[in-house]
């Protein structure tokens, strides 16, 4: 396999540390961006980094490389923000990526609702600045995260790519559907290759704190209530980070047997699951009871999703397969150890 240099940002995050990890582990040299913003806590983000090699102090300094410091390790990371256009040149200039995967973004649908200009910034502007950074120095495909808010309620399931995705529920969705759009018109005008990846509600270890299973998983071990919106009747579909993780090498390193340059995907379990179900199971597997408070449905919220993952599998030859337990006992023995 002939190595390349794959640019990540969000490298700190959930999605891009896995992902930054797996493709170092490959031999791939692997340069992570990541503003390290205070969103959630950045002790959880250095500890990740911490993890591909590179040390608190040097992952603080802004704009200046670091080199992860275990042996043969082929990632260095750069603190920067991708909203500033001519930081992000320097580094698409200096490194000269065979590939690029952006994973950065401000996340989490009900945030978007009281903090919607953070979003326009880094989701729209930040994502406007790689597309010309992919434009001005020729990287020949760029691989995505979109997400399954852009579906808002429709009612047609499971979620299809051709589906109309003209209501979305959040700024977030809103950020999402915009960034498919302007890798549409980057791909037809500057023939850039882009994959634009679907999620579908990720979770695992080194995930986020405000996502379901941690903070499910946190209430439980530390005896508190459980705060269950839309009285339980939520659907999900769960999808297990190793999966997620081997679908952005795919669509990174793979030829598809699409030959399109602009492509969306749907990456889910095609398993949906309902709310009362999953907090059953995370019950199950802690051993501990849990008190419920029911709460109605919040803002921003989509009552279902399921994702229809055959055109991934039809191009790729892959779908995400993690059995629910599995994904939730491993998440819960990385919670003990860590916490």
């Amino acid at each position: 396999m002939k190595t390349k240099t794959i640019l990540v940002t969000g490298a700190a995050g959930f999605i891009g540390f896995h992902l930054s990890k797996h493709l170092s582990e490959l031999g791939h040299s692997v340069i992570g961006i990541d503003n390290i913003n205070d969103y959630y806590d950045i002790n959880l983000k250095y500890n990740r980094l911490k993890c591909l090699g590179v040390k608190r102090n040097e992952a603080s300094e802004w704009n200046s490389p670091s080199k992860s410091n275990f042996k043969n390790s082929l990632f260095t990371f750069i603190r920067t923000n991708i909203e500033d256009a001519n930081a992000l040149s320097l580094i698409f200039k200096t490194y000269k990526f065979d590939l690029v995967c952006h994973l950065a973004a401000q996340a989490f649908v009900r945030s978007s609702l009281e903090h919607s200009n953070a979003y326009l910034d880094s989701n729209i502007v930040g994502f406007l600045n790689v597309l010309e950074c992919c434009r001005k120095f020729k990287i020949p495909r760029l691989v995505y995260a979109s997400s399954s808010s852009v579906y808002g309620n429709t009612s047609e399931v499971p979620f299809q790519e051709t589906a109309k995705v003209d209501h979305p529920l959040s700024m977030y969705a809103v950020s999402k559907k915009t960034n498919e759009l302007m890798a549409h018109a980057y791909t037809h005008l500057y023939g850039i290759e882009t994959i634009g990846l679907r999620f579908f509600t990720v979770y695992g270890p080194w995930g986020r704190p405000d996502m379901a299973l941690f903070v499910f998983t946190d209430a439980l071990l530390n005896r508190k209530t459980v705060n269950i919106n839309n009285y339980g009747n939520h659907i999900r579909d769960f999808t297990y980070i190793d999966d997620i993780t081997k679908s952005l090498e795919l669509t990174l390193l793979d030829k598809s047997n699409n030959k399109n340059l602009y492509k969306i995907y749907n990456i889910g379990n095609n398993s949906p699951v309902k709310l009362l179900n999953f907090v059953h199971e995370i019950e199950i597997i802690t051993g501990l009871k849990s008190e419920l408070k029911m709460q109605s449905l919040q803002p921003g919220d989509a009552h279902q999703t399921w994702a229809n993952t055959n055109a991934f599998m039809k191009d790729y030859e892959f779908q995400p397969k993690t059995p629910l337990k599995t994904g939730i006992e491993t998440f819960y023995q990385w919670y003990k150890s860590y916490y």
